[in-house]
């Protein structure tokens, strides 16, 4: 499964090192394979249930600054001033991620896991496809084989 989530449209993952994208294409792939081989579509059910609240990196980042800048301005409100500075670094750290896509928080997040909404729902749609909702992905063949396909179909 090299190339089934190759885009050079998704910003964040064009400025996210190689090794962080392959981890967390790798753990989709681990996810894919073993709803395949377990076939359970309660199990599915639920876990597309836990993806649908999984938290995006945009998501994690807005509030993930939104938290610095108001740190910023109680810290600063207790000792005169001096903390506000965080508030500026938070808000321009959301600002840089609004126009380009990505920032420093952004790679640290990417390193914790937090993923793009796309990488979320390409695992939500192979998920969705293993457990039949869609009439693209062959039942025949083995886990291997179903898991490709729908990882495949999700893509397109």
């Amino acid at each position: 499964m090299e190339s089934w989530n190759q885009t050079s449209s998704d910003t964040v993952r064009v400025h996210t090192p190689l090794v962080v994208n392959r981890r967390i294409d790798e753990h989709v792939e681990r996810c894919v394979r073993h709803m395949a081989e377990r076939g359970d579509r309660a199990e599915m059910t639920r876990y597309l249930a836990r993806l649908e609240r999984e938290w995006d990196i945009n998501r994690a980042l807005a509030v993930g600054t939104s938290a610095l800048g108001l740190l910023g301005l109680l810290l600063g409100r207790r000792d005169g001033g001096r903390w506000r500075g965080l508030t500026a670094v938070a808000g321009g750290m959301l600002l840089q991620h609004s126009l380009s896509g990505f920032s420093p928080l952004s790679e640290l997040l990417r390193v914790l896991g937090v993923r793009t909404r796309r990488e979320i729902d390409l695992e939500k749609f192979a998920i969705k496809a293993l457990r039949g909702d869609f009439e693209r992905i062959p039942m025949e063949g083995g886990p291997m084989a179903r898991a490709n396909a729908a990882l495949v179909a999700a893509q397109s």
